[in-house]
């Protein structure tokens, strides 16, 4: 009897599904699809109607995690006026409070942090590498925008700027994840994101603007 298009999305979802757990508990090389089949309670001739291969299967639970809104923040530091050092710390901010909140992105980042990344899967770190260049790109613009406008201290370039923060909210999360959340990763994130942003920002405008963002 032949499928409909939502019964063979529902079983794609489910392999998704299935498969973000599995790579979790055993880690993407030492889980095979044999285990993504029966914990999705499918074939293993259903995953292959629907992906090639593992790699391609964790492709897709990689694009599962929403990324930030790239065209949303391009916009706002482009508003004539704007406060390019306030708007960068509270997106950084916001992600903390999705991190914490999200427990579908915190198991798909904790997979990737663990992965061995073997020959096969090296699309896969291709992928991220992709993604965090143009984020990285994004945040030098961002601090060159806020250098040019006279927010940014002198003892900071934009690269350095973006290298730094990109360096703390990586180190916060990874720790976070991987050593057993024992602190408050949104209020000490938050915490540790005032501080360095009190360093960006050239004194006399720091005294100009308010102490939240």
């Amino acid at each position: 009897m032949r499928r409909t298009k939502a019964e063979a999305e529902e079983t794609r979802n489910s392999i998704i599904s299935a498969a973000e757990l599995v790579f979790f508990e055993k880690g993407v090389s030492n889980a095979t699809l044999e285990d993504v089949a029966k914990a999705a309670g499918v074939t293993r001739g259903a995953i292959y109607w629907h992906f090639s291969n593992k790699t391609d299967l964790f492709l897709e639970l990689y694009n599962s995690v929403p990324m930030p809104q790239e065209d949303m923040i391009a916009r706002e530091i482009e508003e004539p006026g704007s406060d390019v050092l306030c708007y960068i710390e509270k997106a950084a901010g916001d992600w903390l409070d999705e991190m914490a909140g999200d427990e579908h992105r915190q198991r798909i980042l904790t997979i990737l942090l663990r992965c061995a990344y073997s020959e096969d899967l090296l699309p896969v770190l291709q992928r991220q590498q992709e993604v965090d260049d143009r984020h990285v790109a994004l945040l030098e613009n961002a601090f060159a925008k806020a250098r040019s406008e006279g927010y940014l201290n002198a003892n900071w370039t934009p690269q350095s700027a973006t290298k730094a923060l990109w360096w703390m909210m990586g180190g916060l999360c990874s720790d976070w994840l991987l050593f057993g959340r024992r602190f408050d990763l949104v209020a000490e994130g938050k915490e540790a994101l005032r501080r360095l942003f009190g360093s960006f920002r050239q004194v006399a405008a720091a005294m100009d603007i308010p102490a939240v963002c």
